[in-house]
């Protein structure tokens, strides 16, 4: 569905992406919403937001040769932002069902892409 709309792109080290997809595919087959299952997608949630944070929101900063002092404040904003949404996905996914599960586990899927290959 996102590919029939407009959208932004962040980057992701391969390794994460490499985990998240297996992280999906564990997590589909076990099919239950269970704590460990909740614990495994709040932490992959987590990383996932912290590495778009840091590129929508460093990223520029660092390409323009932001001071010390900029990144730092930068980076105190996005860690409070950061916390926020974490207390958040966690309230969200303790009240998971495995229909939720599923549904999420979708989205992820649906919001990861392979690097394009150089035409």
């Amino acid at each position: 569905m996102l590919k029939q709309q407009s959208h932004i792109v962040a980057p992701i080290p391969d390794e994460l992406r490499t985990r998240a997809l297996y992280t999906v595919n564990e997590l589909r087959e076990r099919g239950k919403a269970d704590k460990e299952a909740i614990d495994k997608l709040f932490e992959l949630i987590v990383e996932m937001t912290d590495n778009g944070l840091d590129f929508f929101f460093l990223e520029p900063l660092r390409r323009l040769n932001a001071s010390s002092m900029m990144m730092g404040m930068a980076r105190m904003g996005i860690g409070s932002m950061l916390k926020g949404s974490k207390m958040v996905v966690h309230k969200v996914l303790k009240k998971l069902d495995d229909r939720s599960l599923a549904s999420i586990l979708d989205f992820i899927e649906e919001i990861i892409h392979e690097p394009e290959s150089a035409s």
